[in-house]
C-alpha cells in the first residue's frame, strides 16, 4: 500500500488532485476512468497495455472497436507529467491508472477502497489479445465463465457489473435488442431505447437515473427490466445472478463492500514486477 512512501511521498495526492480537477471540470469523465482501468486488467492484467498508441508495425489494444469508445486518457497523461517533474521515472502508468479508477469512484460518492502499489508497465498491446472483453449481447453463463477465467465469482462479477451506475452506453451496443420484441425488456424502456436510438448508433443512452452518482439505482433498474444492454438485464433474468442483484438493489451497503473488495482483487491481476515490466516514460509508447 506504501509502496511510493519513500521514492514519491505525494503520489497518490497528485493523482487524486488530477482526477479532481478532471472531473470537476467533466462528471462524466468517472465513468471512462473506471472503465478504462476494467478494459486494461482485463487484457494482460493491470499494466497499462490499454494505453500504448498504435505503430505503423503494431495496432495496439486501443484500436479494438471494443476501446474506441475509452474516454479519459488525458486524466492518467496530465498526472504523469505531474508526477515525472516530482519524481521522473519512478510512478507507473498502470498504478496511475489504477489509482485514477479508485479516486473517480469515490468522487462519484462511491466506496473508498486502497490498493497495492508497485505495478509495472507491460510491454505488450495487441489489438487480437482484446477478443477477452465482454461483448454487451453476452448473457450471464458467458459472463459466469469469462470472469470465472480471471478467477472471479459470479457474484464478484455482479458486483463489478455494478459499475454501470456510472456512465453511457451507445445505440449500437443494444439496438438489437429493438429488433424483436424482447421479454426482459419493459416495453415502455424499449420506446425510451428507440426514441435514444433515432439520433443514430453513437446515441447515449444512461445505465441508470444518475449516470454520473455511483449508487446502486442500476441493480432497481435490472428489476423494473430496465437494463441497458443484454448483460446487464441479464443478471436479473438469470437464476444463477438474480438473487445478487435483488440483494444488492435492496442493500446499498452491501454492494459498495463487495465491489470495493472485487476492485481490490481486479487491480492485481497479473500485475507485472520488477524485470516484467517497466515504467513508462510516456504513457502512450513503450520505452
Amino acid at each position: 500500500m506504501q509502496y511510493y512512501l519513500m521514492s514519491c511521498p505525494f503520489a497518490e495526492q497528485i493523482v487524486r488532485n488530477t482526477v479532481t480537477r478532471a472531473l470537476q471540470a467533466d462528471p462524466t469523465l468517472a465513468a471512462g476512468l473506471v472503465r478504462m482501468h476494467f478494459h486494461d486488467c482485463f487484457i494482460e492484467g493491470c499494466d497499462g497495455s490499454v494505453l500504448i498508441d498504435s505503430t505503423k508495425q503494431n495496432t495496439a489494444e486501443k484500436d479494438s472497436p471494443a476501446n474506441l469508445s475509452l474516454r479519459g486518457y488525458e486524466v492518467v497523461d496530465k498526472a504523469k507529467e505531474e508526477l515525472e517533474k516530482q519524481c521522473p521515472g519512478v510512478v507507473s502508468c498502470a498504478d496511475i491508472l489504477s489509482m485514477a479508477a479508485r479516486d473517480a469512484v469515490f468522487w462519484a460518492g462511491g466506496p473508498v477502497y486502497d490498493i497495492p502499489k508497485g505495478r509495472k508497465d507491460g510491454k505488450r498491446s495487441k489489438i487480437e489479445d482484446t477478443f477477452n472483453l465482454p461483448a454487451p449481447f453476452f448473457n450471464a453463463s458467458q459472463l459466469i465463465n469469462m470472469f470465472g477465467q480471471h478467477g472471479f465469482s459470479a457474484q464478484e462479477m455482479v458486483a463489478l457489473s455494478g459499475a454501470h451506475t456510472l456512465g453511457v452506453a451507445r445505440c449500437s451496443s443494444f439496438k438489437s435488442r429493438l429488433s424483436s420484441v424482447d421479454p426482459n425488456l419493459d416495453s415502455d424502456f424499449a420506446k425510451t431505447l428507440s426514441k435514444t436510438c433515432s439520433a443514430g448508433d453513437n446515441a447515449e443512452q444512461p445505465f441508470d437515473a444518475t449516470r454520473n452518482n455511483f449508487d446502486n439505482l442500476y441493480f432497481n433498474a435490472l428489476q423494473g427490466k430496465n437494463g441497458v444492454l443484454t448483460s446487464d438485464q441479464t443478471l436479473y433474468a438469470s437464476p444463477q445472478t438474480n438473487r445478487i442483484v435483488n440483494g444488492y438493489a435492496f442493500n446499498q451497503a452491501m454492494f459498495f463492500f463487495d465491489f470495493q473488495q472485487a476492485m481490490l482483487k481486479m487491480s492485481l491481476l497479473d500485475v507485472k514486477e520488477g524485470s516484467k515490466g517497466e515504467v513508462r516514460q510516456n504513457c502512450h509508447k513503450i520505452n
